[in-house]
């Protein structure tokens, strides 16, 4: 029987883990915390009772994952909780634009002009939105299966955000919606391609929803291994890994970790010239996160945005693109854009009766030690003024203290890796899943098809293993 071991049980490295059980393969998973889901996972951090998502938290690439929902995940404990409206934008006006669940009733909250360019945007996305998942969760050099499909959503994806916004919408409330949604790209909002997340994200909340995993992103985490261990898988808890000479023989080795990681713990079997390529791998953007134990939901000006699971909080377009260019180029901003997430308006298990929980970041240099809880809070209190007497206790994670949990999240970065768009044909190198030694497999999400929970970084690395081990 062929065997491998996996280091990290995050979503990439249990749905490795399962690609290969499900063909006979016996596998291992060593994770070095003392529960598994990397940074999918749930925790009592501030209070008890309150229970918080450390990392991911809303999964629209979750739901619709050709891989995933391959899975009987729901037989595992899984369930999706889709909120009312996916996405709430807040503006100093009192007002709010809603990324609602079909293209009409978002389109019809604008003014007549936008209405028919959202429509008009959206549309070609929307109507083939199978075939584009199914495109876009594979690495981008592959050659697509629908090429017309990828050819409409193409032409405006290339475009930068900015620009993309400014030239179809002709007022703030659209164009701010968009440039939100293309800010989860954490790259300048002026640099090529940055509109594809916008596109992909807006999309997705118009056909297949945001949803929050019913107690939090640890059930997620928890169906993965459950389904894994019923296939004979095995997981092996608070087992850091520092050198391949720590794991048994195995046919396969996958790294569920950052280059950083594969780097330190396989450096000496891998070849010089491929470590060289691997050190210029560019790392992605840091955040700054804050949670909270609040007694009461935040009390919104706009009662709308207690509709939404995430809320966007950064004003305009302008606004958001300033905060995504100084945080890539170095700096931090006064005001920076947010993405926030009220799980527990949906999800009563997240805290206790009548008690919320909330949590927000910002993007900001990698590696930053700056402490922005004051002004995290005031962007908040911008659209929720009250929101201060809310709180009962708080948590801050800067990049480093994200990373000493989790060393894949190097620097605050939650990428795994700049999602440029040189950086997503060649992730991390034109190996991709493989790498100069035979044995030795990346798995996470510093391959393709990139960030966000998924799995499919982990499945596909997984079969191309199995390619490989079938010539032998």
């Amino acid at each position: 029987m062929q065997t491998a071991n996996i280091i990290g049980s995050g979503p990439n490295g249990l749905a490795a883990a399962i690609t290969l059980a499900r063909r006979g393969v016996a596998v291992t998973i060593y994770e070095r915390n003392a529960q598994i889901g990397g940074a999918c996972s749930t925790g009592e951090i501030t209070l008890p009772g309150f229970h918080h998502d450390l990392g991911s938290s809303v999964y629209p690439l979750g739901v619709c994952s050709p891989f995933f929902t391959s899975l009987p995940l729901a037989e595992h404990g899984l369930r999706w909780i889709e909120p009312p409206a996916p996405l709430a934008h807040p503006f100093d006006d009192g007002t709010a634009a809603l990324l609602e669940h079909s293209l009409k009733d978002t389109a019809r909250q604008f003014l007549p002009y936008d209405q028919r360019a959202w429509r008009s945007l959206f549309n070609p996305t929307v109507r083939d939105w199978p075939k584009i998942v199914d495109a876009i969760m594979h690495p981008l050099l592959s050659l697509p299966r629908n090429p017309v499909a990828m050819a409409n959503f193409g032409l405006a994806a290339m475009l930068p955000a900015r620009t993309l916004a400014r030239t179809s919408f002709r007022n703030e409330p659209a164009r701010a919606l968009f440039a939100g949604l293309a800010a989860h790209s954490v790259l300048p909002l002026s640099r090529i391609a940055s509109s594809a997340t916008g596109l992909v994200l807006g999309a997705a909340g118009q056909t297949t929803g945001w949803p929050i995993a019913a107690g939090g992103g640890q059930s997620l985490s928890n169906a993965l291994a459950s389904y894994f261990k019923s296939l004979g898988g095995r997981i092996v808890l608070n087992a850091e890994v520092s050198h391949l000479d720590e794991l048994p023989s195995a046919n396969a080795i996958f790294f569920d970790t950052s280059i950083t990681a594969l780097t330190r713990i396989a450096g000496s079997a891998l070849a010089p010239n491929f470590l060289t390529r691997l050190r210029s791998f560019k790392s992605g953007t840091g955040i700054f996160k804050l949670d909270w134990a609040l007694s009461a939901p935040i009390p919104w000006r706009n009662a709308a945005c207690a509709r939404a699971a995430t809320v966007h909080v950064g004003g305009s377009l302008e606004e958001i693109a300033l905060s995504e260019h100084d945080a890539f180029y170095g700096r931090n901003n006064d005001r920076p854009f947010l993405l926030l997430v009220q799980p527990s308006l949906f999800d009563p298990t997240r805290a206790p009766e009548g008690k919320h929980t909330a949590w927000a970041y910002c993007h900001v240099p990698a590696g930053s030690t700056a402490d922005l809880t004051q002004v995290i809070e005031d962007q908040i209190t911008r659209f929720a003024p009250d929101f201060r007497d809310a709180i009962l206790a708080r948590r801050a994670s800067n990049g480093p203290a994200l990373a000493a949990w989790d060393p894949n999240l190097a620097g605050g970065d939650i990428t795994g890796g700049a999602m440029t768009l040189t950086q997503l044909a060649f992730r991390p190198t034109a190996r991709g899943y493989r790498t100069s030694n035979p044995q030795l497999f990346l798995c996470s999400s510093s391959t393709s098809p990139g960030g966000g929970v998924h799995g499919m970084c982990g499945h596909l690395a997984a079969e191309a293993a199995l390619r490989s081990l079938s010539k032998k």
